[in-house]
């Protein structure tokens, strides 16, 4: 079903809006080959605009080839899959800003193309020998975790060791205020279901997580990007979009932010704090990225005690992406909501990865692994940076952990279409423009330091200026 997010405060004329709103939702699928839009007067009623900007739009997204109109009957989303003449696999330009088809391509395991801004270190960074011992020793112990179903909130001796992780970061939580979840990915959407409902104002990093972008854009939430600094978010344009359009959420990342890898400075979390207690909005702490910082920096869950945080972490970066299991931890009466939300779309998480993922916990083999993985994305880190810098580009800031850089040629003004060129020589950049809220133009772009020295890549860079 069609949901757009049109905002009257953008700068974006309304029929732009609703043209790049189709355009996405087509080109992700969300709007499948011969799925009827809106009448005109119905698409005008839903979302109070006129007529005439609605006819300008279709014309527009029919002559385009997104749309094809039936007379008598409406307008139908066209089948893209080979646009323009296009071959099976090609990367049209509108793709480079399209975050299913980003994903898509990280995906795909026979593809052999460079991710050079991959979400995930190689396979060969990971402890596969450690997870296979593992492994074994699991599916030799007695119990239900073979078979069973498991607790709702997940299983409580994994809820407890975290209750224990947390305590390392100075966040007092029981492990009832505990709930597991199926990665980091359902964590935010319980959130986002147990919280929103379609209309609902939301803040967000700006540059900030894709994929959560597009899924906040289905359910029909107002994104309301705020600029991200080096020391975090512009407060003062947290608070003008706070004071205005009153939003319920703030989902953000304190340390090592994804894409820009900076950490939000004591001054800044506190001061985000105050406009969340004084314009009554929660806030979500993504911090995915835990395990990689050798010295904890500031939490927004420290500060305020999962008062009006909700926290949000998984194993998926350090242990197996496939394992996805994650956790939040929030106050008592958000978590039984959350709890209830997941069990009517899921009833539980695996009991087995949960538990597989406690025994890799309390071995003890877990945490030296951790620290060889620090040592080694530092100095692929140091590495990148000197590379960048012999390639003139510019980084953003300089992070102290953490598998991203945030970097651009001063001379590039648009990462699209250097990305575009990228992919002809099967390599994979991750663009600025998919990590804005609103797809908005950006010529920095996300490299992940455990790829950049692959010589293909850094051989492109070398000439793409």
């Amino acid at each position: 079903m069609m949901s757009l997010h049109i905002d009257r405060q953008n700068e974006v004329a309304l029929v732009d809006q609703i043209v790049h709103g189709v355009c996405r939702q087509i080109e992700s699928r969300v709007l499948m080959p011969g799925a009827r839009l809106p009448s005109i007067r119905t698409f005008a009623k839903k979302y109070k605009v006129s007529r005439f900007t609605v006819v300008e739009a279709y014309d527009r997204l029919v002559a385009l080839g997104f749309l094809q109109s039936r007379r008598g009957a409406g307008f139908f989303a066209a089948n893209r899959v080979n646009g323009h003449g296009s071959r099976e696999g090609a990367a049209p330009a509108e793709h480079m800003v399209d975050v299913a088809w980003l994903f898509r391509r990280y995906l795909d395991e026979h593809d052999g193309r460079i991710l050079a801004g991959g979400p995930w270190l190689p396979d060969d960074w990971m402890d596969e020998t450690g997870l296979r011992h593992n492994l074994r020793v699991l599916t030799r112990m007695k119990g239900s975790h073979l078979l069973g179903y498991g607790n709702p909130k997940g299983y409580l001796p994994l809820r407890e060791q975290l209750q224990l992780k947390l305590a390392a970061l100075d966040v007092a939580a029981t492990p009832e205020q505990i709930v597991l979840t199926h990665g980091v990915s359902q964590a935010l959407d319980l959130v986002m279901r147990f919280v929103l409902k379609p209309g609902d104002s939301v803040m967000v990093d700006d540059p900030g997580y894709y994929n959560f972008f597009a899924n906040l854009r289905v359910y029909g939430a107002r994104l309301h990007g705020v600029p991200r600094n080096a020391d975090g978010p512009d407060v003062a344009a947290l608070v003008r979009i706070a004071e205005t359009h009153r939003p319920k959420l703030y989902f953000t990342q304190s340390a090592m932010q994804n894409p820009t890898s900076g950490d939000m400075s004591p001054s800044v979390a506190f001061r985000v704090l105050q406009a969340a207690e004084k314009y009554d909005f929660l806030v979500v702490e993504d911090d995915v990225f835990c395990d990689l910082q050798p010295a904890p920096t500031q939490r927004l869950a420290t500060l305020d005690q999962l008062n009006r945080v909700i926290y949000i972490s998984s194993f998926s970066k350090t242990l197996s992406g496939s394992l996805r299991v994650g956790y939040l931890a929030c106050r008592r009466d958000i978590a039984e909501g959350v709890t209830d939300m997941k069990m009517m779309s899921c009833i539980t998480t695996s009991q087995f990865g949960e538990r597989l993922v406690y025994q890799m916990l309390v071995e003890g083999h877990f945490r030296k692994f951790v620290e060889r993985l620090r040592g080694r994305l530092e100095s692929a880190r140091n590495r990148t940076l000197e590379t960048m810098e012999r390639l003139g580009m510019e980084v953003f800031v300089e992070p102290s952990a953490g598998m991203f850089l945030w970097a651009r040629f001063p001379q590039v003004e648009d990462a699209a279409e250097l990305s575009n060129r990228a992919f002809q020589k099967g390599i994979i950049l991750a663009p600025g423009a998919v990590f804005r809220p609103n797809l908005e133009r950006s010529a920095w772009m996300r490299f992940n330091v455990s790829v950049f020295e692959n010589p293909a890549l850094q051989e492109f860079l070398r000439h793409a200026n």
